[in-house]
């Protein structure tokens, strides 16, 4: 029985490309599905995220609604982060500007990055933010404060809207993370779930 003829080198040459093509395209597609999932949250407000963009608002109209505003930290980021105020009645339609705080109190600069939601999640698609801190790297020296202002507006549709017509509250959330070069030089280990700060 004669044995069989080893496989051209010519042949292994191509599946071996096709393979380091379908890795590198499966890491490629790793890379990009974060910012490309927090643009589709953005658009669609999917997952409790607000609209951001330069929308002005339309003026207030109707009835007021009130925004509570919560801050975390994730367990490895030792700010001490908290809204100014803990939440404003507005009218909707209105523009309203607030204000978060965070302080450092270790003796090392320490970067952040911070993410953010609105809860209920139906209402984000409603809920616009003209200016904000969020996704933006912040760097605060050894023992220094800083506060951190956005500005947003409820619009008015959402008064139309059956399913969120009877909201009376929303609650806009903001977490800060350690950004990843810091944490990495800090030895912080990975990014995992959020704790409440500490006042």
């Amino acid at each position: 029985m004669p044995t069989p003829a080893p496989n051209p080198p010519r042949r292994n040459g191509l599946i071996a490309a096709v393979l380091a093509g379908v890795i590198g395209g499966m890491l490629g597609l790793s890379f990009a599905a974060v910012p490309l999932y927090r643009l589709f949250c953005q658009a669609t407000g999917y997952g409790g995220t607000p609209q951001i963009g330069p929308a002005a608002s339309p003026g207030a109209v109707g009835r007021t609604i009130t925004v509570r505003f919560n801050a975390d930290v994730n367990s490895n980021m030792p700010w001490k982060f908290s809204p100014v105020q803990p939440a404003v009645t507005l009218h909707l339609g209105e523009e309203a500007v607030a204000y978060y705080a965070a302080r450092n109190p270790t003796a090392v600069p320490v970067n952040g990055v911070a993410t953010y939601n609105v809860t209920p999640d139906k209402v984000a698609r409603y809920f616009h933010k003209t200016a904000c801190f969020c996704f933006d790297e912040q760097t605060l020296a050894p023992g220094q404060e800083m506060s951190f202002p956005l500005s947003f507006w409820v619009d008015p549709a959402i008064a139309d809207d059956p399913s969120t017509r009877d909201i009376g509250t929303i609650t806009l959330s903001y977490t800060f993370f350690r950004a990843l070069d810091d944490a990495a030089i800090a030895k912080a280990g990975p990014h995992v779930g959020p704790l409440r700060a500490t006042p």
